[in-house]
């Protein structure tokens, strides 16, 4: 496992780029118990919302606000993640919520071009102090449909968002200008690997066309001060308990369970923005 902060040499690039890698953020035999606890959880499976692209290809998405105490959760609450994120983001940060993403072989489907904080600013959240962590569960690689980034585009703010389908994507004018001047990068990634990224940072993904999956959770964290003004489906400031690195060998495969409270329910189609 790497060490459990960013140098100040990573920050500056963060600063820079909008995102950042983390190798072996899980080291294999707690990405080994993070695949087997996805893999059999029923709960989640039967939560999921299957979320449509454009030509009619489904990603299969869960949804919670609140870290329970299973592997999710443990992960969520993780000093390796929390830490690292309140570097990030200059401050306390609480969870705002977790997804898993599921994108299966041949049938996977794209995410269009667009910045988590495109939508969250409309939940109330006045400033754009929110960033993700994005943990391959599977290797992402570009057969697969992994993330792909415009380099440093978290720089022009706020863009505007509209809806294009079942998803939200930003504004397409304002995209291809911004791909004319930002670099474009695929992040692979090896399973156990996180990537840091900046609420503002312009992302896509391509569907899922290999013969492999491409399974991802993702835990979205929102700063103390930022707390939302208008309610809405995500929590407002809620304390985070930090978890030792530890902790997650001791939890191990532990599941969703049907009394967790923090599982929003399928039929909750209000926010079907998700990414990833």
């Amino acid at each position: 496992m790497r060490a459990p902060s960013f140098t100040e040499a990573e920050l500056e690039q963060y600063r820079r780029d909008g995102f950042l890698l983390v190798e072996d953020l899980l080291d294999p035999e707690e990405t080994s118990l993070l695949q087997q606890a996805a893999r059999a959880d029923a709960v989640l499976q039967q939560a999921a919302m299957d979320v449509k692209d454009a030509s009619g290809r489904k990603t299969n998405l869960s949804l919670w606000n609140h870290p329970g105490d299973d592997i999710y959760g443990t992960i969520a609450r993780s000093e390796r993640v929390v830490n690292r994120m309140e570097q990030l983001l200059g401050g306390e940060v609480y969870h705002y919520h977790s997804k898993l993403s599921a994108k299966q072989p041949r049938v996977g489907g794209a995410w269009e071009w667009h910045q988590d904080y495109g939508y969250w600013y409309k939940n109330g959240c006045l400033l754009p102090t929110m960033g993700s962590c994005f943990i391959a569960i599977d290797p992402a690689t570009k057969e697969n449909g992994c993330m792909q980034v415009l380099t440093g585009s978290h720089r022009m703010g706020r863009i505007d968002h509209n809806f294009a389908g079942e998803q939200t994507g930003a504004d397409l004018e304002r995209v291809e200008l911004a791909r004319l001047r930002f670099p474009l990068f695929y992040c692979e990634m090896k399973a156990g690997t996180g990537l840091f990224f900046d609420g503002n940072l312009l992302h896509r993904s391509d569907a899922n066309l290999s013969d492999h999956p491409r399974w991802g959770l993702i835990c979205c964290y929102n700063t103390k001060e930022n707390d939302p003004l208008i309610p809405h489906h995500h929590p407002q400031y809620t304390p985070l308990i930090k978890l030792p690195d530890t902790a997650l060998r001791e939890v191990g495969v532990k599941t969703a369970t049907e009394n967790s409270k923090f599982l929003r329910q399928a039929e909750d189609r209000t926010s079907r923005v998700m990414d990833q």
